[in-house]
């Protein structure tokens, strides 16, 4: 399993995030698209090196024209849900504005539909939350563990004018994280910088063991005298086929809900965070034809996934139970094609060798396009993958690519 660890050694931002993840190995090519793909018009992203005390890294800056709205939180869905993204960047994109926009609303004692996002509605916040999830799919994180966060200290000025560090808003994000007050005086976790990680990290404090790929390090705006303004990403793989690791699993029986609705279901609590939703027919109490649900997701989602279940269904409970899974380490990796770009899941068996799987949606949208039939498209791509430049001899047993 592809695993990323925040080493957040002098907090966390948006475009530090961005920065570490291009360091990593993400093309910077896919993360200056990304105004295009957003529709967003006018908006530049500037990448160069930098060095922060002792570490040479990588600095971003998105540029965006001036005047930029107060947004509300369905000015950025609009946005979310009109751009060209995969379903699963634009599923969790969402959920960090929404947690961000819980937040706000929190803080100044409103609704979530009338919280203005001020700072964290521009558009470079859009750019770094979408970007930072983009990132980490691309480089085929699964998991995502970071290390405590220091907060800084002092005030800095905000749309209201000087407040103090933490902000109101990532203090109210940062609720059960562990976290260090100091060591400088000046603002080191942002709320775009909050809202990820609090969003995206699954444990907090050193990941297990696992086998070191990459290291990318992103520099912040500031220098500071004796503290490296630094954000340190490490992404690696955990042993194949182990170690088991904990999982939460739902389970409910449900004998009198529509089919459409269970489809529903399914794919919501899948854009949710779900790891897998099935539905299993089964014969119920009395005789009446029912479905099984079953559900898959971490220890720390359960709670919220199962609310899901009891709000778009008759059922009357949920069980919820902790299981051990063994993962493969996987990762996405693409092809070209005439008929357009395919992703492919590949995973490292036990022996060591690949197993690649095309993504349904990328051939799906390949066949709509060229009028070609799927199973031939997913044919060509795996022929693709099998004879690509950079594969080890013997085909796809050859080591992780970078």
């Amino acid at each position: 399993m592809r695993i990323a660890y925040f080493d957040c050694v002098s907090g966390v931002s948006g475009d530090m995030t961005l920065a570490a993840l291009v360091s990593a190995g993400w093309p910077v090519e896919d993360l200056r698209a990304l105004p295009v793909r957003l529709k967003l018009e006018g908006v530049q992203i500037d990448v160069q090196p930098a060095r922060r005390g002792p570490f040479a890294a990588l600095r971003v800056e998105v540029r965006a024209p001036g005047g930029q709205p107060h947004r509300h939180l369905r000015h950025v869905e609009a946005i979310l849900t009109a751009a060209d993204l995969p379903e699963t960047v634009r599923s969790r994109a969402l959920e960090v504005f929404r947690r961000l926009a819980g937040a706000e609303a929190e803080v100044h004692g409103t609704s979530v539909e009338k919280v203005h996002f001020h700072e964290v509605g521009a558009v470079d916040a859009i750019v770094d939350i979408v970007g930072a999830i983009s990132g980490l799919e691309a480089l085929g994180v699964a998991r995502v563990w970071a290390s405590r966060l220091p907060l800084g200290g002092g005030s800095v000025m905000s749309e209201h004018g000087r407040i103090p560090v933490p902000a109101p808003a990532t203090a109210h994000l940062l609720r059960g994280v562990p976290v260090v007050h100091g060591p400088v005086e000046a603002e080191l976790v942002t709320p775009t910088g909050a809202a990820l990680l609090a969003t995206l990290v699954a444990d907090w404090g050193p990941p297990p063991g696992y086998r070191l790929e990459r290291i990318g390090t992103g520099a912040g705006a500031r220098e500071f005298p004796d503290l490296p303004n630094v954000l340190r990403l490490l992404i690696g793989s955990t042993a194949a086929g182990g170690p088991a690791r904990e999982v939460a699993v739902l389970e409910s029986a449900i004998d009198d809900e529509s089919p459409q609705v269970l489809g529903h279901l399914s794919a919501a609590l899948l854009e949710h965070g779900a790891l897998d939703a099935m539905l299993v027919p089964a014969l119920m109490k009395k005789g009446r034809p029912g479905s099984w649900l079953v559900v898959v997701c971490e220890v720390t989602d359960a709670q919220r996934l199962a609310e899901i279940v009891l709000r778009e269904t008759p059922t009357l409970g949920v069980r919820i139970r902790t299981d051990s899974r063994i993962e493969l380490p996987r990762r996405i990796e693409q092809v070209v094609l005439p008929e357009g770009t395919v992703r492919l899941k590949v995973a490292t068996l036990p022996d060591g060798s690949e197993r690649a799987l095309p993504e349904f949606d990328d051939l799906r949208e390949a066949a709509r396009n060229s009028g070609r039939p799927l199973r031939e498209l997913g044919q060509a791509a795996m022929e693709r993958w099998r004879i690509r430049p950079d594969a080890a001899p013997g085909g796809p047993s050859g080591q992780d690519r970078r």
